[in-house]
C-alpha cells in the first residue's frame, strides 16, 4: 500500500493564505535542515528534503497552487499532470532560477557576489577604541590614533608576485573569479555560481611568491595618525575615519577605521544625553535662611543663591551649562543639581547647647499649624456633641 502524501501546507508548516514570501521562508528553513550535503547518508533528512521540494515547487507556481487547492494531491497523479516523483517530471529540468536564492543560501555563497568577485571592491573596515576623560568627550579634544595597517610590500610593489614575475591569469576561471558548478539532484541539473578555488576570485594566480609578503601584496605596520574628536561626543558612539582601513581588491578603495569612543567616568558628575548631574551639600542655616552655595561645573564653579526654607533634595537647574550638542557646539544641555542637606556629625558643647536652645524657640512655629489643626478638630467633635443633646 502506497504511502499516503502529507497537505503540502502542512509539509511546509504554513496557512493556506500563505504569500509568496512566507512560503520561500518555510522552504528556506527546511531545505537548509534537510539537504542532503547537511545530513551525508541520512535517508530520512533526504525524504523530508524532497517532501518540502515538491510541496514548495508546487506552492510556489501560481497554476499549479491553484490545481491543488482544488483537487488536492489527485491533480498531479499519473494520468493527471505528469509523471516522476510525486506525480512531477524533473528529469533534466534546471532549477537554477527558481531555487536560486534558496541554494545560495545552502550552498554557501551568493551569485551577485560571485559575479562581482573580480571587480574593484572596498577593504574591510579595522575596528579599534581610545579613551577619553569626562571634559575631553564634553569640549573635544585631539587625540593621537596608533593603528595596525595594511601597506603595499615594497619589495614586490604590491603584486605579491616574486621580483622579476608577475602574477599570471587563472586558467580555471580564464581570470573572472568565478565558475559555473554543476550539481545533480532530484530536480535534475542545477547550475551554482561560485568563487574560483584555483585564484579566490581575484582572476589572477602567483606562481612565485613574494618572499616578503608571501604573495599577499602588502606588509602590516604601526602607524600614528591625530584624530579630531568632536565636543559632545558620548561613550560608546563611534567615529569612522575614512581611508584608514585594510587595502581594497583590485584596485579598489580602502575600508574605513571605526573607532569607539570610551569616555572616563567623572567623580561628581553623570552625564544623560546632554544634560549633566550632580549633588550639592547645603547647611541647615542655608536651607532655613537662604544663602550662597557654590556649585562645580564643567565651565568652572557657580554661585548659586538658596531661597529660604529649601527643602532637602531640591533640584535646580543651571540652563546652558550642560554638554554641547554634536550638531552644534553652541547649543547645550543644562546641568541639574541636587540640593542635599547636610548634617553635622560632630558638634562642640557650646553648639549642641545653641542647637538645643534653637529648637526650643522654633518648637512652637515648628507644630503651630498641627496644634492648629488638632483644636479646630476638637471644637468640631464638641459642638457635634452639643448638637446631639438638643435633638
Amino acid at each position: 500500500m502506497a504511502e499516503q502524501k502529507r497537505d503540502y501546507y502542512e509539509v511546509l508548516g504554513v496557512d493556506k493564505n500563505a504569500d509568496d514570501a512566507a512560503l520561500k521562508k518555510a522552504y528556506r528553513v527546511l531545505a537548509k535542515k534537510y539537504h542532503p550535503d547537511v545530513n551525508p547518508g541520512d535517508k530520512e533528512a533526504e525524504k523530508k528534503f524532497k517532501e518540502a521540494s515538491e510541496a514548495y515547487a508546487v506552492l510556489s507556481d501560481p497554476e499549479k497552487r491553484r490545481k491543488y487547492d482544488q483537487f488536492g494531491h489527485a491533480a498531479f497523479e499519473q494520468g493527471g499532470g505528469g509523471g516522476g516523483y510525486g506525480g512531477f517530471d524533473f528529469s533534466g529540468a534546471d532549477f537554477t532560477d527558481m531555487f536560486g536564492d534558496l541554494f545560495s543560501d545552502l550552498f554557501g555563497t551568493s551569485r551577485s557576489r560571485a559575479r562581482a568577485t573580480n571587480q574593484p571592491m572596498q577593504g574591510n573596515n579595522i575596528r579599534t577604541s581610545i579613551r577619553i576623560t569626562f571634559d575631553e568627550a564634553v569640549f573635544g579634544c585631539t587625540k593621537e590614533l596608533e593603528l595596525n595597517v595594511k601597506e603595499d610590500c615594497k619589495t614586490c610593489h604590491g603584486t605579491g608576485a616574486k621580483p622579476g614575475t608577475k602574477p599570471e591569469t587563472c586558467s580555471k576561471c580564464g581570470g573572472k573569479g568565478q565558475v559555473v558548478m554543476t550539481t545533480q539532484s532530484f530536480f535534475g541539473t542545477v547550475r551554482n555560481v561560485q568563487t574560483c578555488p584555483d585564484c579566490g576570485g581575484t582572476g589572477k594566480v602567483i606562481r612565485e611568491k613574494c618572499q616578503d609578503c608571501h604573495g599577499t601584496g602588502y606588509v602590516q605596520i604601526r602607524k600614528k595618525f591625530e584624530m579630531d574628536i568632536p565636543a559632545g561626543i558620548d561613550n560608546g558612539q563611534c567615529i569612522r575615519k575614512s581611508g584608514l582601513g585594510d587595502p581594497g581588491y583590485n584596485g579598489g578603495p580602502r575600508g574605513d577605521a571605526l573607532v569607539e569612543i570610551v569616555v572616563g567616568r567623572h567623580p561628581i558628575f553623570q552625564r544623560q544625553d546632554y544634560d549633566i548631574f550632580s549633588t550639592v551639600p547645603m547647611s541647615f542655616a542655608v536651607a532655613a535662611l537662604g544663602g550662597d552655595v557654590v556649585i562645580d561645573t564643567v565651565d568652572g564653579k557657580v554661585v548659586y543663591n538658596v531661597k529660604p526654607g529649601t527643602q532637602t533634595d531640591t533640584r535646580v537647574r543651571l540652563r546652558g551649562k550642560g554638554v554641547p550638542t554634536l550638531r552644534n557646539k553652541d547649543v547645550r544641555g543644562d546641568h541639574y543639581v541636587t540640593l542635599v542637606l547636610q548634617t553635622p556629625e560632630k558638634l562642640s558643647k557650646e553648639a549642641q547647647d545653641l542647637m538645643r536652645k534653637f529648637d526650643e524657640l522654633t518648637d512652637d512655629s515648628l507644630h503651630a499649624a498641627e496644634k492648629a489643626s488638632a483644636e479646630k478638630n476638637g471644637e468640631k467633635k464638641a459642638g457635634s456633641k452639643k448638637k446631639k443633646k438638643l435633638f
